[in-house]
């Protein structure tokens, strides 16, 4: 008896530290991506403004195998605010390391990546009450190849995340 208490007691405390060390994340979902992450497919993650007066942190994750073979990523970001208003970006993400070793998080050959989109360089204030809208796509090419990538092998998984600013 005295082992299965122990048992549930241990759970419960995992539980409560694996929610308790992202108490910074107010919004955080992925989108799958099947096979292949097709040039025209755009990821989109909806959700409604957090507190305007706080500051806060965005960024783009991403999962991806070693069947990435670049060491580079290229992203077209939108952020759609509540009025109307959009602000896009072409963001460039270093994948790899010189020696050809995918960066990021993970002890197989699965990475996660947790890259910067707003909050680096100053603090993002949602300033508009409502709903946003981001939308993620790649905008990947070979070496001087005009045509885009049209199917970008080795990414699994695309997300967004917006967490509270530390002060």
């Amino acid at each position: 008896m005295l082992r299965k208490v122990n048992g549930v007691f241990l759970i419960i405390i995992c539980c409560f530290l694996f929610t308790s060390c992202d108490s910074n994340a107010v919004y955080d979902s992925y989108k799958s991506v099947p096979n292949q992450w097709h040039k025209d497919s755009i990821a989109t993650f909806n959700f409604k403004a957090p507190d305007t007066l706080k500051d806060y942190n965005l960024y783009v994750n991403l999962r991806n195998t070693n069947a990435y073979k670049f060491s580079n990523l290229f992203l077209i970001v939108d952020i759609n605010y509540p009025n109307g208003k959009v602000i896009k970006d072409t963001l460039e993400y270093k994948m790899a390391a010189p020696n050809g070793e995918l960066l990021g998080t993970g002890f197989s050959d699965l990475k996660e990546n947790k890259l910067w989109f707003r909050g680096f360089d100053h603090p993002f204030k949602f300033n508009e009450e409502g709903d946003y809208t981001v939308n993620i796509q790649h905008a990947m090419r070979n070496n001087g190849v005009v045509k885009g990538v049209e199917n970008l092998q080795g990414i699994t998984d695309i997300g967004f995340r917006v967490e509270q600013a530390q002060k």
